[in-house]
């Protein structure tokens, strides 16, 4: 593997212990303003530090996240379809590598629909796209999307599509969490990543998490199941708890139960900040 791209890999993924906990905030480039993503930069910015890196597209990444914040981005760089579209198989590439490039990226990532109407059309455009990213050493995570239906988040349909995406060359596929999802994992060359899906109860997503990391996942990219709480923020840090901090559910959720008891830190106000220190009186020394 090229140095570039294991370098950009693992910004992603950390490699002292092989997992990632990515946030997910590219929702708008087919569901629009979804609940508690109105304001992008009002909920990305707060999350931000938790996170190893930021899932987003190109406008969202510009017009919403402080360049100056180090964190490594990958960018979604298929589209074309919405959820009140005829068909949301029906995606092609619409970012280049060459733009990506210039934003500084660590990975591409883009959706396949494998048994879709457009299957051959996704599939075509990886393989296309690991190709371009290739050259320049920057890795692509294939999204096995099952658009609405979601019956197909199975074993057997997963694992078929996982495999798909990694023969194709995908550097690391992001896929949902099923039973005997431990069948997915050994199936697949790549480093798998779970999706959040559809948002839960915090205790339930907990489980999800927990479950994934237990039987084989690199880790997470989760979105509403983050900022759709009603405190994001403890709920990042419950999961990153899971995922680098080897915490079970339980620990985890009673993390997430004290960090929402403790409430929002309060920013220093300059008087707190700085301590003003008196001048001591000089005492004189008699003989």
């Amino acid at each position: 593997m090229d140095w570039g791209l294991k370098n950009r890999i693992s910004r992603i993924i950390n490699p002292t212990d092989g997992k990632a906990v990515m946030l997910a905030v590219d929702h708008g480039y087919f569901l629009g303003p979804t609940e508690k993503l109105e304001s992008p930069t009002k909920t990305i910015r707060p999350l931000l530090k938790y996170c190893d890196s930021l899932m987003v597209t190109r406008g969202i990444l510009r017009t919403s996240v402080d360049a100056r914040f180090p964190i490594p981005v990958v960018l979604r760089v298929s589209g074309g379809s919405s959820i009140i579209g005829s068909d949301l198989s029906n995606e092609k590439i619409t970012t280049s590598v060459k733009d990506a490039i210039r934003l500084n990226v660590s990975a591409l990532a883009m959706s396949i629909f494998v048994g879709a109407k457009h299957e051959h059309d996704s599939l075509v455009s990886l393989g296309n796209l690991v190709n371009e990213a290739q050259e320049f050493g920057i890795p692509v995570l294939a999204v096995t999307a099952v658009g609405k239906e979601l019956e197909k988040r199975d074993a057997r349909y997963l694992s078929l599509a996982c495999r798909i995406a990694s023969e194709f060359g995908a550097h690391m596929v992001k896929t949902y969490y099923c039973e005997n999802f431990e069948k997915v994992v050994e199936s697949c060359p790549v480093p798998v990543i779970i999706a959040g899906g559809p948002k839960l109860a915090e205790r339930e997503a907990l489980e999800l998490t927990f479950n994934a990391i237990k039987f084989g996942a690199s880790g997470v990219d989760m979105g509403r199941n983050i900022w759709q709480s009603d405190h994001p923020v403890p709920m990042i840090r419950a999961v990153r708890s899971i995922v680098h901090g080897q915490a079970n559910v339980n620990q985890a959720y009673d993390l997430f139960k004290k960090l929402v008891k403790e409430g929002p830190k309060k920013p220093k106000t300059v008087a707190e900040k700085v301590t003003i220190s008196k001048p001591k009186k000089k005492v004189k020394r008699t003989k």
